[in-house]
Parts: C-alpha cells; structure tokens; sequence
C-alpha cells in the first residue's frame, strides 16, 4: 500500500512539474508548434573590440521562446582578424547567459511560464513559447574551430562543436537543423568533413540534407583578405555538397541591419539600452549594429513563410539559387544584382516590424509585461504553416481573417498584400478590400498553373503595433 500510494504522490508530482512547466501557447500563438531548431556559429568579443555579436546576442536570447538553441559554439572569424579565436573571448558569451538569468523572470510572464523542465528533458522538442533554462543554455555553450580556413580541416581540428552538431544532426528529428555563421563556419565544414571520412556516399548525402546554413557573407577568412575566397572552407562545402546542403551566403541583409540600426542608434538607447538587465548590458555600436541578428530572423516563426524556401521572404532577406560572389561555386545568395534588389526592398520594409519586436521585448525584461503579437487566423485556420488554396481561373476567392485576435485585447489592423517574387505568376493580381479584415481575391484568366503568394499582415495598436503574419498560397487551376 505504502508503496502505490508513493508511486501516485511521485506520479502527481511529476505530472505537476510538467504542467508548471508548459505555456499557454495557444493564447499566445493560436497552435501548438515546435520551435525551429538553431546552432549559432560565433566570434563574439568583448565589447571593445567589436561590439555587434553581443548586440546579437542579446536580441536572441530575448526571442529564446521562439527558438530550439541548441548549441551556443564560439569560434573563429573576422573579430579575430586572421588569428585563432581567443579562448578568454568566450567569457563575453557567459556574461550574456548569466544576464539573461536575471531578466527570465520577468521574460517568461509573456507566456505564462512559471517553471523550467529538467534539462534533460529541455534537451528534447521544445514548444514555441517555453523559455529554456540559463542551465540548459550553459550546457549548450562550448568552442569550435579556432582557427580558419579550408586548411585546417583534417583529424586536429575536432572540436566539442563540431563532434557536437553531428550528434544534433543525427537525432531522431524530422525538423532541419539551422547552423547560423555570425563568424566563420569552420566548425560545421570539421563536421561534414569527419561524416564524409566516416560514411557512405548515401549516409553522408542524408546528413547534409537535414542541414540548412546561413553565413553573414563570408568569415571564415582573414578580415583583410575578406576575398580570398579559396581560402575559405565554406567555398570547399559549397564544392563539396552542391545543392545536397542548402547553403545560403547573405550579402544583403546584414549590410543593411548594419546600416539601418546605425542610422536609428537613437532608438536602441531609447528602447532597447538600459531596459533590463540585458539592456544595461547592451553595447553602443563602433561600426554596424547586429550584423549577425538576419540569421535568425530568417528562422523566426511569425507565419510569414518558410525559411527552406528561400524565395518565400521573410525577416532575413531573399535569396535565389545562383553563382555565388567567389564566381565558382553555386548557393541560395543575394548577390545578383536582381536578388539584391528585392532583398533590399524587403529588408527596409521589414525594419521596422523587426525593430518593433526588439523593443516590445525588452520591455518585458524590463517590467515583465508589455506588448505581445496579434495570432493571424485565416478562412479557421490557425497556426503559423502557409494555407494553400486550389481555385479555377475566373473565380474568386474569399480570404477572411476577421477570427484574428491579440492576446493583449488590443485592436487589429489588416492589411493583405502580394509578394509576386514568391510565385510563378507575373500578372497584375487585384485584390479587394486589401485593407479589412476580410478579402476577395479574383483568380486571372491567365494563370492556370500559375501560384500566387497573399500575405495577411496583421498589426495591433499596442505599444510598439506589433505585426504578425499568415502566408497563403493559391494554385490556379483551368
């Protein structure tokens, strides 16, 4: 007897660990999802050196519920400036760490969060909206490849980060894993190239493809050679593995968050410096601001589209299969003179939506509350994945996102709008009542076989108007 009833006592506990350990994500985002999966690749240093990987740093670590980090790997890159990455350089990461600490608190009240799981058990899929623990993220900080370029691949430079991104990529998980370079991406070039010695062309081929990679152009080279590009051991992957990994080499996006938040430092001491403890920890640019930060907005969760598909744009920028800047190797770039120009285009129309959800969560640091994002629901669909429609040409479709609603109670602007670089259609397409909760959509006579992407863009009138986004796709058919 005294034996059952330890078993239900151990049992409810357990059962109430989990329960204070869960958030209200359908509150907060209208469906239950996993988080993306991420690896952050970084040369942080201190914040007389080059202050912009910290900025970065912070500004995801105040997203940390939209986002499965699961490794923090410090490493070579241009902030080193040619020479191996100075181990002491990593204290700068655990100061971020140690500071977001004292501000989860007041983070984790935005979704109702009141305890952690155990961290092994953080270890495993996590939901969109729980905030992981400072222990999980210690446990996920460590060094990978000091030094740089293609040279230095080979059996001396095994890293904890590279042996570690195999074992992340060899989990029992369909969800791609996202390595994002803010320096070089030796450490992920040391891992495909121990796969490569140690399996089959098929196994090797099936690793790279649960891979996705987003570099801030090119560091895995001197900072004074920035172009010598058959130096770099990214080229050797592109060479390497094709199409097979989806590589993407931003030359647009970054320059532009660089540009961008320089022009508007007024902001980030406003809204961001001395908001909480991070805040106060939050260095003033030397150069650029947050040039790593396109990384992951590119993977931020908001239902404006999916970031495997590089021509359906969102937060970090537009990208098209093509040469790349060394003229030899192919990837998912911006670089042609026509991708730049869209990427552009998006990426200055997008500041400030980005920016906006920046500072509403700083406010949160701050206060532990403050402004949260509309949930976008559409025809009664909910959650974040596009809703794709098949409709014959000459006939209309209605797109009603009027069951939309804002955590917060705040009231809802609507705006549906055409992102023609995402479709295959290169007609005029009218869309009526694009200002209102509900809209008519009128399929040409000409698109048969054709797609065309809408987006709603819902904004609330909340502190900051924060937007949210649902993407919908529409085949045509005759």
């Amino acid at each position: 007897m005294k034996i059952k009833c330890s078993f239900i006592i151990c049992l409810q506990a357990i059962l109430l660990l989990l329960s204070c350990a869960t958030t209200d994500n359908k509150l907060v985002f209208g469906s239950d999802s996993l988080k993306p999966r991420i690896v952050v690749l970084t040369d942080i240093a201190p914040a007389d050196i080059e202050p912009d990987d910290m900025e970065s740093m912070i500004r995801l670590l105040v997203h940390a519920d939209l986002y499965e980090i699961e490794a923090l790997i410090v490493s070579g890159g241009w902030n080193s400036s040619g020479r191996a990455y100075p181990k002491s350089w990593k204290d700068s990461l655990t100061t971020v760490i140690d500071t977001y600490e004292k501000d989860l608190p007041n983070l984790m009240k935005r979704s109702k969060q009141t305890s952690f799981l155990p961290v092994e058990k953080e270890a495993d899929k996590q939901m969109i909206g729980y905030w992981p623990s400072p222990d999980y993220l210690r446990s996920r900080a460590m060094y990978g490849s000091l030094k740089l370029g293609v040279a230095q691949l080979g059996n001396e430079n095994h890293s904890d980060g590279s042996d570690f991104i195999i074992r992340l990529v060899d989990e029992a998980d369909d969800r791609p894993l996202w390595v994002l370079a803010w320096g070089g991406a030796n450490t992920l070039a040391q891992a495909l190239w121990k796969v490569k010695q140690e399996r089959s062309e098929a196994e090797v081929k099936a690793f790279a493809h649960k891979l996705r990679v987003y570099t801030i152009t090119d560091q895995d080279v001197p900072y004074g050679d920035a172009k010598n590009f058959a130096f770099s051991s990214h080229q050797w992957m592109r060479k390497e593995f094709g199409k097979d990994l989806h590589f993407i080499w931003d030359e647009s996006a970054w320059l532009n968050q660089n540009d961008l938040g320089s022009k508007s430092w007024n902001e980030y001491a406003t809204h961001i410096q001395k908001h909480g403890n991070l805040g106060h920890i939050y260095p003033k640019n030397k150069w650029g601001v947050e040039g790593d930060t396109p990384s992951f907005l590119h993977v931020l969760p908001n239902g404006l589209h999916d970031p495997s598909e590089s021509r359906e744009t969102g937060w970090g920028g537009y990208f098209e299969w093509g040469m790349s800047r060394d003229s030899i190797t192919s990837c998912y770039t911006n670089v042609d003179k026509r991708a730049k120009e869209i990427s552009n285009r998006y990426e200055h129309y997008f500041y400030p939506a980005t920016f906006a959800n920046f500072a509403a969560r700083m406010d949160w640091a701050n206060e532990g509350k403050g402004n949260r994002n509309p949930v976008v629901v559409v025809n009664k669909e909910k959650g974040l994945e596009a809703i794709h429609f098949a409709i014959q040409t000459g006939k209309t479709v209605t797109l009603d996102a009027s069951k939309s609603y804002d955590p917060d109670g705040d009231n809802l602007r609507f705006h549906w709008w055409v992102m023609p670089e995402s479709g295959t259609y290169n007609g005029q397409i009218e869309i009526e009542n694009a200002n209102s909760a509900s809209a008519t959509l009128a399929i040409p006579a000409d698109a048969a076989g054709k797609t065309m992407h809408v987006i709603c863009e819902v904004t609330d009138d909340g502190q900051h108007q924060l937007k949210s986004y649902r993407r919908i796709i529409i085949e045509a058919s005759k």
